[in-house]
């Protein structure tokens, strides 16, 4: 944004409250549609910004930057605009549930009105949160504190609950991607189709919206994948049995499913980046990955996708183990030595341009003519092709992998195009042990006795079509003590309220869980529960915007 910008901060609070005040997502639609759409004609520079921000996000998912404020860095700059304690701003946090909330009330019992202070505009919120980011070094704290402390001094009560909110991610208005998507299409009069589109090759909607505005629905044909900017990775379904599901595509490429982290993989010029599933970007914490891609893949341009597991003594090993190397930031060298990892490609979404519409085993055909291989470093994955006549060849593949310690296999049909973001029957996941669910803590119940100081049971959730947390579940077994003391560790700057041994916690941790049954009740928001769920590990691969959903869970009960 080059020139300034005169837009009230207060009109896009005033957004968000109107979001909040209805459950119904077309009513949220057509409120976020209108306010585009004037945006675009007042303030047509703020659209990219506000859209992001109607999400509640300061950069798009993929971005590498971050604010890096914690929630006690937050409390203290509220503490010191009001004229209270940080315990006080803890506590109230607590009683009220929501850290939002708990500014808005105390900024409504602040002491003392700071003098001459000018509305807050939406470019002065904006960029003082993308200082923020941008700030490292020694004395980054310290500075940080005095860029949140001046827009908190010039905050109006209902202001500083939306900067809180923002800072924390977690805006609360119901508004997910979708009604994003839907309210751009309304604004600027385009296809549905045509934004969801441009979205899932560009994973940005801030310029969707800008695009769509500007040059209508033949802008947004235009927007493609490009190598450096990664989209959302395309999702299997559980297959019904391999011979039912190769039947219904005619044919079938089957292949090893491995318990990794899968990752898309960005050339662009010298430059190699890796994205896990939920967009992060783990370059940094994985240099021999890199080293294995500049070496044994072509010096051009070029999207692949892969998943990267641990190996010891040639069988893969535990899943945890790839997480601490992801969200290692220190001593990579010495963590490289003692957990080393190993690549293996499945699929290729860029090579001498797009290649997401073309036929999966053409994709396959491009990948196996630009990879070397290098085995126990680099390699493909196992595959084998599978007509309705010859099924014993996937079957065998699903035997072999999983002796070979790895989790299923994967059934793609050979015609599909790459859908990103989508979870459709073109692309099946069949796997040993009975299928997981994905939740989100919400909630917990401390223990008794010698677990008195820590939480024994967590109360799960799913995500809702309006983006609202739903609870399913509670789940207190397949944890033992150090598993229980390191989550407990977790969820303790998350606890919001507590009452008596039950706490209310922040949606963040995501949780896989096994079960033995799908059943409707009353009980959970959801309208269903879980019979016999177990704690299987902590997701740290992926967002709250992954977690799975009502909509999936009821079609798993109808299944």
């Amino acid at each position: 944004m080059n020139s300034k910008s005169s837009m009230k901060y207060i009109k896009l609070v005033e957004l968000y409250e109107a979001l909040d005040s209805t459950t119904k997502r077309l009513e949220k639609t057509s409120i976020l549609a209108k306010f585009l759409r004037d945006m675009g004609e007042e303030e047509p520079k703020l659209l990219p910004v506000v859209t992001l921000m109607s999400l509640g996000r300061i950069f798009p998912t993929w971005s590498e930057e971050e604010m890096g404020l914690g929630l006690k860095l937050l409390m203290k700059a509220i503490a010191l605009v009001v004229g209270v304690k940080p315990e006080d701003v803890e506590n109230m946090a607590r009683d009220a549930g929501d850290m939002g909330l708990a500014a808005e009330k105390l900024f409504k019992k602040k002491k003392q009105a700071t003098l001459f202070t000018m509305p807050l505009t939406i470019e002065k919120v904006h960029s003082n949160l993308v200082k923020i980011a941008d700030i490292s070094g020694k004395r980054a704290q310290n500075w940080k504190m005095e860029i949140l402390r001046e827009l908190f001094s010039s905050a109006s009560p209902v202001e500083a609950k939306y900067i809180t909110r923002t800072v924390l991610e977690e805006l609360r208005v119901g508004v997910g991607e979708g009604t994003i998507r839907d309210a751009i299409a309304e604004a600027f009069e385009v296809e549905k189709s045509v934004v969801e589109r441009a979205h899932m090759l560009t994973n940005d909607l801030g310029m969707v919206a800008e695009v769509a505005k500007e040059e209508g629905e033949a802008g947004l044909k235009k927007l493609t994948l490009k190598p450096g900017k990664p989209v959302k990775l395309m999702l299997a379904q559980l297959s019904p049995g391999i011979k039912i599901s190769v039947e219904e595509m005619g044919w079938a490429l089957c292949e090893t499913k491995y318990d990794g982290i899968r990752v898309q993989i960005h050339r662009l010029g010298d430059e190699v980046n890796i994205f896990t599933r939920r967009l992060e970007n783990i370059s940094n914490a994985v240099p021999e990955i890199i080293e294995y891609i500049k070496k044994l893949l072509p010096a051009s341009d070029f999207i692949v996708e892969g998943e990267i597991i641990v190996t010891r003594d040639g069988k893969p090993i535990s899943f945890q183990y790839i997480l601490q190397r992801v969200r290692r930031k220190y001593d990579i060298e010495k963590m490289r030595e003692k957990v080393p990892l190993k690549l293996f490609l499945f699929d290729v979404l860029y090579y001498n341009g797009p290649q997401i519409d073309t036929p999966f085993h053409k994709r396959r055909q491009i990948l196996e003519s630009i990879v070397t291989i290098k085995k126990d470093k680099l390699e493909l994955s196992s595959q084998v092709k599978t007509t309705p006549e010859d099924i014993w060849k996937a079957e065998s593949l699903f035997t072999e992998s999983l002796k070979a310690g790895h989790e299923g296999i994967m059934i793609k049909d050979p015609n599909a195009p790459y859908m990103p973001g989508i979870r459709g029957k073109k692309m099946l996941k069949l796997k040993e042990k009975p299928e997981t669910l994905d939740l989100v803590i919400v909630g917990g119940t401390y223990g008794k006795g010698k677990r008195a100081h820590l939480i024994g049971s967590y109360l799960l959730a799913v995500r809702d079509e309006n983006n609202d947390f739903k609870t399913l579940a509670h789940a207190a077994t397949g944890m033992d003590d150090q598993m229980l003391a390191e989550l407990s560790e977790m969820v303790e700057p998350l606890i919001v309220k507590k009452v008596g041994r039950k706490v209310e916690i922040s949606p963040s941790i995501i949780l896989e869980i096994a079960y033995s049954e799908i059943v409707k009740s009353p009980e959970y928001e959801s309208g269903y529960s879980l019979r016999f769920p177990v704690v299987k590990r902590v997701r740290g691969d992926i967002g709250l915007d992954d977690i799975d959903t009502v909509e999936r869970v009821e079609s798993m009960f109808k299944e």
